[in-house]
C-alpha cells in the first residue's frame, strides 16, 4: 500500500514538473513572439518615421521654393514700385521744376528771392526719398513768393487785372455814353419829325366810312296781323324760333316791324335771315322754323368764307388756308365796340401797307400782319386767352411766318416786339380804332369802366392797389402779405373775375392778375 502510494506521489511530482516546463515553454515561445511583434512594430515604426521624415524634408523644401519664389516676386513687384516711384518722381520733380521756371519769370523783379528759389530748386533735385516733402516744400515756396509779390505790389493778380480793366471800361464807358447820348438826341429829333410825317401821310392817303353796329336787328312785316303767327298759339312759335336761333324776339307795338335782338352778330344774321325767310312764306310752325334755321345757318358760314375769300383776294393775299380764310369771314359779324372787326381788319391792312410803304419795308408783309392781328377774336368766345394770344397761337399751327405771328402776339403790346412789322401793326391798329366814329365807346364810358375795375378789386379786404391796364384787358392786383396768404389770393383772384364777369360788359375777357410780395428793409447807419 506505501508503495503505491509512494508511485503515486512520484506520478503527482512529475506531473507537476511537466506542467511547469510546459508552462515555461509557453512562456518562452510567448516572449519569443512578442519580441518579435516588437521587432515588427519597431521595423514599421522605423519606416514610419524615415517616411514622415521625407515628407517633412520634402514639405520644407516646397516651403522654401514658395517662400523663395514668394520673395522674388514680391522683390520684383518692389522693384517694379520703386521704378515707377522713381519715374513718377522725376516727372513730378520736372514739372516743379518747369513750375519754378515759370515762377522765375513771373517773379523776375523779386531779385532778392532767387538764391532761395535756386536754393529750393537744389533742394528738391537733392531730395529722392520723400516726394511727399519736396511738393510740400515747394507749395511753401511757392506761397511765400505771391505773399511777397502781394505785400510789394499790394494786390494780388486778378485785383490788379480787375483795377485795369475796370479803369479802361470805365474811360470807354464814358466815351461809348457820350456818344450815344448825342446821337440819341439827334435821333429823337429826325424820329419825332419824320415818325409824324409819315403817320400824317399814312393817314391822308387812307379814306375809310364807319357803320357802327347794333345789337338789334329789324324785320319788316307785310302786317300786323303777322305778329300773332310769329308768336304762335301760347307762344310756342316765339319759343321754338328762340330756341333754335338763340336770340331774342321783341314783339312790340311798333307797326310793322319785329325786332330780333342779341349780342351774338352771327346768331343774329342768323334769325334776322331765318325771320324774313318765314315770313314771305308764311308758314310758321316749330318743325319749318327749326328746317329754315338749319338751312339759314348753312347759308351764313358761307357768307362768312366768301367775306373772308373776298378780303384776301382784295388784298392780294392768296395763300391763307381754308381754316384761317374762314375765321376771317367769322370776324364779319363780330364787333369791337361796335366797330366791325372784319372792316377794322382790312383798314389795319390797308394802313400798315402805307406805313410800310413809307418806311421802305415790306407791304406785303405789313398787310398780311395787318389783316391777321385780330383774327384771335374768332376764337375768344369758343377758347380761353386773351385774342392775340389766341391768334398767335392760331398762326404758329398753320406754320406762319415768325414776323407775322410776333406782329400779331405784340399788337397790344403782351410780348416784346421783334420786328418793325409789329410796331407798325400797333400804330395802323390804333389809327384805325382811334378815329373819330370808329367806336362807340366814349371816353368817359371806358375811364368809367377802368375805375369800376380798379374798385371791384380794391373793395376785397387784403387788397393794397389796383390797376387797369392794357387799355382794360388786364387787372393788376397787389395784395397785403402780412393779410393775405397765398391761399387766400388764389380766393380773391377768383372771387374778383367771378365779380367783374356779373357786373361788367367788355369785349373779349379780362385778365386778373394778383401779385402778393414781401419786402425786408434795414438800414446801415
Amino acid at each position: 500500500m506505501l508503495t503505491c502510494v509512494v508511485a503515486q506521489g512520484v506520478d503527482w511530482w512529475w506531473t507537476l514538473l511537466i506542467a511547469l516546463v510546459c508552462a515555461g515553454a509557453g512562456v518562452a515561445v510567448s516572449i519569443l513572439l512578442l519580441g518579435r511583434r516588437l521587432k515588427a512594430r519597431e521595423g514599421q515604426a522605423k519606416g514610419l518615421l524615415e517616411q514622415a521624415d521625407k515628407k517633412a524634408e520634402q514639405a520644407e523644401k516646397e516651403a522654401r521654393n514658395k517662400v523663395r519664389d514668394e520673395l522674388l516676386a514680391a522683390r520684383e513687384a518692389h522693384e517694379a514700385e520703386v521704378r515707377d516711384f522713381r519715374k513718377e518722381a522725376a516727372e513730378r520733380e520736372k514739372r516743379l521744376e518747369k513750375r519754378e521756371d515759370t515762377l522765375d519769370s513771373k517773379v523776375a523783379l523779386l531779385d532778392k528771392k532767387e538764391s532761395a528759389v535756386e536754393a529750393g530748386q537744389r533742394r528738391v533735385q537733392e531730395m529722392q526719398k520723400g516726394l511727399e516733402d519736396r511738393t510740400a516744400e515747394l507749395d511753401r515756396k511757392l506761397a511765400d513768393q505771391m505773399q511777397e509779390l502781394q505785400r510789394i505790389s499790394r494786390l494780388t493778380r486778378e485785383e490788379a487785372r480787375l483795377e485795369v480793366l475796370k479803369r479802361v471800361e470805365e474811360d470807354v464807358r464814358a466815351e461809348a455814353t457820350e456818344l450815344a447820348r448825342r446821337r440819341i438826341e439827334r435821333a429823337k429829333a429826325e424820329a419825332e419829325e419824320n415818325a409824324r410825317s409819315i403817320v400824317l401821310d399814312s393817314v391822308h392817303r387812307l379814306a375809310a366810312d364807319f357803320v357802327a353796329e347794333s345789337v338789334v336787328s329789324s324785320v319788316d312785316l307785310p302786317g300786323d296781323d303777322m305778329k300773332g303767327r310769329i308768336i304762335g298759339r301760347e307762344g310756342r312759335n316765339i319759343r321754338a324760333f328762340e330756341k333754335a336761333t338763340g336770340v331774342d324776339v321783341i314783339v312790340d307795338d311798333t307797326p310793322g316791324v319785329v325786332v330780333v335782338s342779341g349780342f351774338d352778330a352771327v346768331r343774329r344774321e342768323v334769325a334776322r335771315r331765318a325771320m324774313e325767310k318765314l315770313v314771305r312764306d308764311g308758314r310758321i310752325h316749330p318743325a319749318r322754323i327749326e328746317d329754315v334755321v338749319a338751312k339759314t345757318e348753312a347759308e351764313v358760314q358761307k357768307d362768312m368764307d366768301d367775306a373772308g375769300r373776298q378780303v384776301s383776294h382784295d388784298l392780294g393775299i392768296h395763300d391763307l388756308g381754308a381754316k384761317v380764310v374762314r375765321l376771317l369771314g367769322r370776324l364779319k359779324y363780330r364787333t369791337s365796340y361796335g366797330q366791325n372787326c372784319l372792316q377794322h381788319s382790312l383798314e389795319v391792312a390797308h394802313a400798315a401797307g402805307l406805313l410800310a410803304e413809307e418806311l421802305k419795308l415790306d407791304q406785303k408783309t405789313a398787310v398780311r400782319a395787318g389783316l391777321l392781328h385780330d383774327i384771335g377774336k374768332a376764337l375768344d368766345h369758343e377758347m380761353e386767352g386773351t385774342h392775340p394770344q389766341l391768334g398767335a397761337d392760331l398762326l404758329r399751327n398753320t406754320d406762319e411766318r415768325k414776323e407775322i405771328v410776333n406782329a400779331v402776339e405784340a399788337h397790344h403790346e403782351d410780348v416784346p416786339v421783334e420786328s418793325l412789322y409789329a410796331v407798325i401793326v400797333q400804330i395802323a391798329d390804333a389809327i384805325s380804332a382811334a378815329r373819330p366814329g370808329a367806336r362807340r365807346e366814349s371816353l368817359e364810358n371806358y375811364i368809367k369802366r377802368l375805375e369800376r375795375l380798379e374798385t371791384i378789386a380794391t373793395g376785397y379786404p387784403g387788397i393794397e392797389k389796383a390797376y387797369a391796364i392794357q387799355a382794360g384787358r388786364e387787372l393788376r392786383v397787389l395784395a397785403k402779405s402780412d393779410e393775405a396768404d397765398e391761399a387766400k389770393c388764389i380766393e380773391l383772384a377768383r372771387s374778383i373775375a367771378k365779380q367783374i364777369e356779373d357786373e361788367l360788359s367788355y369785349p373779349g375777357e379780362v385778365k386778373v392778375t394778383l401779385i402778393r410780395e414781401s419786402r425786408f428793409v434795414e438800414y446801415a447807419r
